[in-house]
């Protein structure tokens, strides 16, 4: 009697007690390739977030040695408070330090050096902003570049005027017979100039990465690029600003 061959029942899917359907399965990653999502920022080890603090860390790392610097400065100019002079005719002394009475037009620069960097900050905000990221990352356009230039822009305007608002304070401080030259005279005005002015040539390096930024913003085709590009300016920028209002704040209550 020939044998009969019976097919192997087909194996049946096991499931585990109260759960239906198949086991999940390990997809692989698939999408843009890290270009611009928030998964990248928040990844510690690589990614555009690491590029980010490790450009933020340089920025603060170089501008250190500038705030040590000004440190010295102020330092130097609340000690020459107590220098004096002895008069060759009556053989006193009496003190050498005459306050030097500020131009007004560094109020004006004041005033628009904070709002520089309010147009700074918007910028920033602007560049960071996650529905306009999201779509310049779908390449759907670059609605986040195109809201930032403008700003970017109006902070560089914002910088000239201050520029030359501060080279009219010190023309109008010569002008009154308080020179740089003329240290004999007070040396408060030594210090204005010395004060106003490297602060000035850090502003001017600082109106140069604007510059850089509008130029290679149109350069970068990746928008995390762009974000770090615009990031690392405002932060210099901000520090800037900060740092004229403690300068400013002693040379005008610091006499």
């Amino acid at each position: 009697m020939p044998s009969i061959f019976t097919p192997a029942p087909a194996e049946i899917e096991r499931k585990r007690p109260g759960i239906g359907g198949k086991p999940p399965v390990t997809r692989r990653p698939t999408g843009g390739g890290g270009g611009g999502g928030d998964d990248d920022y928040k990844n510690e080890n690589s990614g555009p977030g690491q590029l980010l603090r490790r450009v933020r860390f340089f920025v603060f790392f170089a501008l250190a040695g500038d705030m040590l610097f000004f440190a010295t400065v102020i330092l130097a100019f609340f000690v020459s408070h107590a220098g004096f002079v002895m008069d060759p005719r009556s053989h006193t002394f009496s003190p050498n330090w005459h306050p030097v009475i500020l131009p007004r037009i560094l109020y004006l620069n004041t005033a628009l050096l904070v709002v520089s960097s309010v147009t700074m900050e918007i910028a920033r905000r602007h560049i960071f902003r996650e529905i306009d990221v999201l779509e310049e990352w779908l390449g759907l356009g670059r609605p986040a570049l195109r809201n930032t230039l403008p700003w970017i822009g109006a902070t560089l305007a914002l910088g000239t005027l201050f520029l030359l608002g501060q080279g009219l304070a010190w023309r109008q401080l010569s002008q009154s017979g308080f020179a740089f030259d003329r240290y004999h005279v007070t040396p408060a005005s030594y210090f204005f100039y010395l004060i106003t002015g490297m602060h000035a040539a850090h502003l001017l390096l600082g109106m140069l990465a604007l510059a850089g930024c509008l130029f290679l913003l149109g350069l970068f085709k990746r928008v995390e690029y762009r974000q770090v590009a615009v990031d690392s300016t405002a932060w210099f920028w901000h520090i800037m600003g900060v740092t004229w209002l403690v300068l400013f704040a002693v040379l005008a209550l610091g006499q």
